[in-house]
């Protein structure tokens, strides 16, 4: 199967991945009356990351201005949270393209609720420099604090996740959650959305939007890895494109949650774009037991999912070692005739970071 072929025939393009030598998750998809894209942005490798400081600066700026080439033809961008290789800034040295947010339908992650600090942070700064050149302005714009929050039971809701997480992790994640929550609580609101200028944004978690004849929905906030993840939370992002369901995982690092997982074969895609376990952190930022889980979940995806197509990149091909540590799920994925593959793949080259460790 050519998987290059699966993707054109659902106007999908794989914009960039880690796999490419620069942290990113593009993906864009071509609606006959401009396109979508999902997460414009990119950041350079971490220092681990076997090439030096100025090359990696060198694929970032390789990967902006793919980017920007996307942008030109978007008519929709969709953002699914607030970290630099998700979303581009567009007074960004580096970024030689249009305001990716100017003239569009902007569905961006919301700013005010299942978001940590530094998220919040940077969503106002975006927001409030893109609002410079209209009339309006961000502090004039964001509503008072309600002081009234609605904060699932994510325990209740994550059952597989709480079995698989000791009693201390969970009784610390229980009260950072307390201690966010608390500052939703005092934040200003962003409001549902922003028109000024030209600027149409809509803050959301979940709903679904019909754009030239394509779905997307957003599917909730999800935890960026397992349950209580302090990185904050995501929006995964399903597409149905010419009666195909193409899943956007964002940031689940591997999937790594079990529950997570089990949304997938709920769906069933027969497209899957999965960012994977992020198995060059340390072991203290990501440990083996993580790891062990995030293959097992994808071994499940594989065996009663059997998408189509898995892209599997972002997080996972930022060390050389990675196709190792996966080999378990790769082999039963080529037993199972379900094709795995990286950005790099589907274009015909090998991960960089295999290329430049050899």
């Amino acid at each position: 199967m050519d998987a290059r072929m699966v993707l054109e025939e659902l106007g999908v393009t794989l914009v960039w991945g880690d796999s490419l030598g620069a942290k990113s998750f593009a993906v864009f998809v071509e609606t006959g009356c401009g396109g979508i894209l999902v997460d414009p942005g990119a950041a350079a490798m971490h220092p681990s990351y076997p090439l030096t400081r100025d090359e990696k600066k060198r694929l970032r700026r390789e990967a902006l201005r793919t980017v920007a080439r996307f942008v030109e033809r978007a008519t929709m961008v969709v953002v699914t949270h607030y970290h630099y290789d998700h979303y581009v800034r567009p007074w960004d040295a580096d970024y030689p393209g249009p305001n990716p947010y100017r003239d569009r339908l902007v569905i961006a992650k919301d700013p005010s609720l299942f978001i940590n600090e530094s998220q919040r942070a940077r969503a106002e700064e975006l927001y409030s420099k893109l609002l410079e050149s209209t009339e309006a302005r961000l502090e004039d714009i964001l509503e008072e604090p309600t002081g009234d929050v609605d904060v699932p039971d994510f325990e209740e809701l994550m059952p597989l996740a709480v079995r698989a997480t000791s009693k201390g992790r969970l009784e610390a994640g229980r009260r950072w959650l307390s201690s966010l929550a608390a500052k939703w609580r005092e934040w200003r609101r962003f409001p549902e959305r922003i028109e000024a200028g030209h600027y149409r944004i809509v803050f959301a978690d979940s709903g679904s939007w019909e754009h030239c004849g394509v779905r997307v929905e957003l599917l909730g906030p999800h935890f960026h890895g397992d349950i209580y993840e302090r990185t904050g939370w995501v929006v995964p992002v399903l597409i149905e494109v010419r009666g195909h369901r193409v899943l956007y995982t964002s940031d689940l690092m591997g999937p790594l949650a079990e529950d997570y997982a089990e949304e997938v074969l709920r769906l069933k895609p027969h497209v899957l774009i999965a960012d994977g376990p992020a198995t060059y952190l340390p072991p203290y930022m990501f440990s083996r037991r993580d790891l062990e889980r995030a293959k097992a979940n994808m071994l499940r995806i594989v065996r009663e999912a059997a998408p189509q197509l898995i892209i599997w990149d972002h997080h996972l091909p930022r060390e050389p070692r990675w196709r190792e540590r996966v080999s378990k799920v790769l082999s039963e994925a080529q037993r199972q005739d379900v094709p795995i593959l990286t950005v790099a793949e589907v274009y015909g080259r090998r991960p960089l970071v295999e290329e430049v460790s050899r």
